[in-house]
């Protein structure tokens, strides 16, 4: 990653029990799986990709 790439972070405000098996996947590859943690992530179409596909499960903290 250079400088000047732009940063996401997210953290994780709901569980994946009851979750289909793809929505589980993406919070793992989102590197989240458990409440309350964060990562800082490149902001990239494919994150926000998939970061829009369990919005109801992450919250963007930051972008910068």
């Amino acid at each position: 990653m250079t400088q000047s790439q732009k940063m996401v972070t997210v953290e994780q405000t709901g569980s994946p029990i009851r979750r289909s098996d793809d929505q589980r996947a993406t919070l793992i590859g989102l590197g989240l799986n458990k409440l309350h943690r964060r990562r800082t992530l490149a902001d990239t179409p494919q994150v926000r990709g998939m970061i829009a596909k369990v919005a109801h499960l992450v919250r963007v903290v930051d972008e910068a």
